[in-house]
């Protein structure tokens, strides 16, 4: 059975993912897997970070730019999202089999195992780890042939009545070569409101620029429901 890329707004998808949580959470569905892309762009970032001195200006000079900002309940540094990503979002309790300790690990593996499966029966030399000059910069990025191509995140809720704790794993996969905008978006936004890091295009990849792979999210679709399905 194929997983349909549902087309929808940036602040659309980020609600169906917290509406799938909830969902597993009250116990209406036993897991969820959910791959959208994204009709227009936004700057999506923590809450936190609307403290920020400057974070007013920062609204106005990106939404003037095409880059209104949006704020997630995960954490991490701003991301661009735009028609040029693909999201993947995976929800389930947590296996009998996983401890505590390792629960985070194990989330971003089952999330991140299946991409670097796809990109390496591709041909190319898929890792995980941190890359420089990369934006929302993280040890479980997916990066193809040394530069980022996916950003990973999770949230974890209490299920109802407290049994299982239920996670939110997500990733923003660059499927389509907008790298020179969206590191513009990024810094413009770290300048306005004084923070340090600034990004780089070329640190960051879009499949296609790699591989044409047109049934790529079929492929991982499949893989995915194969994880879920031996949960």
């Amino acid at each position: 059975m194929q997983t349909p890329v549902i087309p929808t707004t940036v602040a659309e998808g980020l609600k169906a993912e917290q509406d799938l949580l909830a969902s597993v959470c009250a116990g209406e569905a036993e897991f969820g897997l959910l791959l959208w892309r994204p009709t227009d762009r936004a700057l999506v970032m923590p809450r936190r970070m609307s403290r920020l001195a400057g974070f007013d200006q920062a609204t106005e000079a990106l939404a003037n730019s095409g880059w209104p900002i949006l704020l997630r309940e995960s954490g991490g540094e701003p991301v661009p999202q735009s028609h040029a990503t693909v999201n993947i979002a995976l929800v389930y309790a947590q296996p009998r089999g996983d401890n505590d300790r390792d629960r985070i690990e194990n989330a971003y593996n089952r999330l991140c195992q299946p991409i670097c499966d796809v990109l390496m029966a591709l041909g190319g030399d898929a890792s995980l780890g941190e890359v420089e000059g990369a934006f929302c910069d993280g040890r479980f990025n997916v990066n193809l042939d040394g530069r980022k191509m996916v950003g990973t995140a999770q949230r974890w809720r209490q299920s109802q009545g407290g049994q299982r704790p239920v996670v939110l794993a997500h990733g923003a996969l660059l499927l389509d070569n907008e790298r020179v905008d969206m590191v513009a978006a990024v810094n413009l936004f770290n300048q306005i409101c004084e923070q340090p890091q600034r990004v780089l295009a070329d640190s960051h990849v879009a499949l296609h620029e790699a591989f044409p792979a047109p049934d790529v999210l079929e492929q991982l679709a499949g893989r995915y429901r194969k994880i879920l399905d031996a949960l």
